[in-house]
């Protein structure tokens, strides 16, 4: 993919995600979810499908749904609360302490600084800038899997791993474009451009993609 296409690249992905199922915290980040549900629902979908996440968080938040109400829980009642979510015993003692820390450090508000929720309790960069930009509409680029495997495919960057990726869209992504880009590339790779055998036949952006490491498709 040339540098310059990823104009007519987005604007397409723009008009093909409105069939597509929306990646689920980008979607909630409309005011449905407040920033504190944006980042427990990140944390609980780490390792975790869109799907699951999307039954298991509202029955967390019923329960809690402040870090003053969610640190009167017990590590056994979110645990029972959050499962089968991946990893569910370690993320209940993770969304207890990152409540615990919210409460010490912030006066029980998410920060809105990347810097300041990289120092939060299990919460590295993916989170961190999910937090920033569904939650608060703020300029943050979130590679997760998907943005990771896709920006690649297209030969867009060059990387190995997200956290390359993300430094490499800082340098070259257009600021314009940093909102939405995490939640196009997360519904374009849960619903077309899959790890193994994507479905190449029907990508409305196929002629701008230089298909890196597919070797197979449908």
């Amino acid at each position: 993919m040339q540098d310059n296409d990823i104009h007519q690249v987005i604007e397409i992905l723009r008009e093909s995600a409105k069939a597509w199922a929306p990646a689920l915290v980008d979607s909630k980040g409309t005011g449905e979810w407040t920033p504190y549900q944006i980042l427990i629902a990140t944390i609980l979908s780490l390792r975790t499908k869109d799907s699951l996440t999307a039954q298991i968080a509202p029955k967390l938040f019923a329960l809690a749904d402040t870090p003053e109400m969610m640190v009167n829980q017990t590590p056994e009642k979110l645990a029972a609360t959050i499962y089968p979510v991946g990893f569910y015993r370690n993320k209940a003692r993770t969304i207890l302490a990152i409540s615990q820390k919210l409460i010490d450090d912030y006066g029980g508000q998410v920060p809105d600084d990347l810097d300041e929720l990289l120092k939060l309790p299990g919460v590295g960069r993916k989170t961190a800038n999910l937090v920033i930009t569904a939650g608060f509409k703020k300029p943050g680029i979130c590679v997760d899997i998907h943005v990771h495997r896709i920006s690649n495919r297209w030969g867009y960057v060059q990387t190995k791993t997200p956290e390359q990726t993300e430094l490499a869209l800082r340098d070259k992504l257009p600021p314009a474009y940093w909102l939405e880009y995490n939640g196009l590339l997360v519904s374009m790779g849960q619903n077309l451009c899959t790890p193994t055998s994507p479905w190449c036949s029907r990508c409305p952006v196929i002629q701008f993609c230089e298909r890196v490491g597919v070797t197979r498709s449908r």
